[in-house]
């Protein structure tokens, strides 16, 4: 059912994700939610959180939350809930899993490695953070509830340090601060836990490169890889409607959309690494790699990125654009 669009659209989904208590449930119980004795409704709580940031603007229909709700990371958004309930099993386990991740990934921001004491103390900088010892009470103030689960524990982790290792850079070369637009975005990772982060002012600039470097790779795509995204991203079609339309079973469709995900991200992150784009013949400034990271968090944030310019339709009359209003 199609939302009212003068609702507000993060209650709207709120409403929708109502409807999917049973598969919520299925997704409680398979999870490992007991060993942190994470109760149905923290875990509930945690799932309403994630969707109404995805949902806060834009229509919304049920499809949507669905979908959104079944790509979830589920374990490790339990585990991440668990540690902001103040689950000690839980926050154990999260120090002995994710302390290598973390020291290693700084190692490779700070090209000193592991061992390193830069790397050690980017890693070790943002536990604090994490246990909710900065700006408040413990929970509360925990930098978990800045993860919905929208993709993996290790990436996220992995992003935090990526601003964090900017944001040391920024300082100790003194950058003057750049006052951001009032547009109401908060900035994810902030440098302390306050109730509503700065927006960090190079956001724009990572979003905009990314754009460039995606409309510039999308090109370089087999015209069967575009139509799949086309037909997924822009006009939303589900995977069961995108293999009626090409021909494909629907397994086939979800391997082929993998598959360009992956092809295209690897040529986005070479674009951005190396500044080179056949579109424009000037030489952009290379990217590191912590700044390519931001611009995937970025872009895979609720980012104003509308496919539907990406991918136009080629006249108002398509049978696609009745589609996607059916789907809203």
């Amino acid at each position: 059912m199609p939302n009212n669009s003068t609702h507000n659209p993060a209650v709207a989904a709120l409403v929708l994700l109502r409807q999917l208590e049973l598969r919520l449930d299925s997704l409680f119980s398979g999870s490992k939610a007991s060993l942190w004795k994470l109760t149905r409704s923290q875990f509930g709580a945690s799932v309403e959180r994630s969707v109404a940031r995805r949902f806060s603007e834009g229509p919304v229909s049920q499809a949507n939350v669905q979908e959104y709700v079944e790509t979830l990371h589920v374990d490790d958004l339990v585990l991440a809930a668990a540690c902001i309930e103040g689950s000690e099993a839980a926050w154990e386990h999260f120090v002995a899993t994710y302390r290598g991740h973390l020291r290693a990934a700084a190692g490779s921001l700070t090209k000193g490695g592991r061992s390193g004491t830069d790397a050690q103390e980017l890693a070790d900088s943002i536990f604090a953070e994490l246990y909710g010892l900065v700006g408040g009470k413990r929970g509360e103030a925990s930098l978990f509830r800045y993860f919905h689960g929208r993709s993996s524990l290790k990436t996220w982790l992995r992003t935090v340090l990526a601003q964090r290792h900017i944001d040391h850079i920024r300082q100790s070369r003194r950058w003057e601060s750049i006052e951001p637009e009032n547009d109401g975005e908060q900035k994810l990772f902030p440098e302390q836990i306050v109730s509503t982060p700065p927006l960090d002012p190079h956001r724009n600039k990572y979003l905009q490169r990314f754009l460039l470097a995606l409309q510039d790779c999308l090109g370089e795509l087999s015209s069967g890889d575009r139509k799949r995204l086309e037909l997924y991203y822009a006009r939303e079609k589900t995977l069961a409607e995108i293999g009626r339309i090409l021909g494909e079973h629907e397994s086939s469709v979800s391997r082929h959309l993998d598959r360009a995900r992956r092809d295209l991200r690897g040529k986005v992150e070479q674009c951005l690494r190396t500044g080179c784009h056949s579109s424009d013949a000037r030489r952009l400034t290379p990217m590191s790699e912590a700044e390519i990271d931001l611009c995937f968090q970025y872009a895979g944030e609720d980012t104003p990125i509308d496919f539907r310019q990406i991918f136009p339709e080629e006249t108002p009359d398509k049978s696609a654009r009745a589609g996607r209003k059916e789907s809203l």
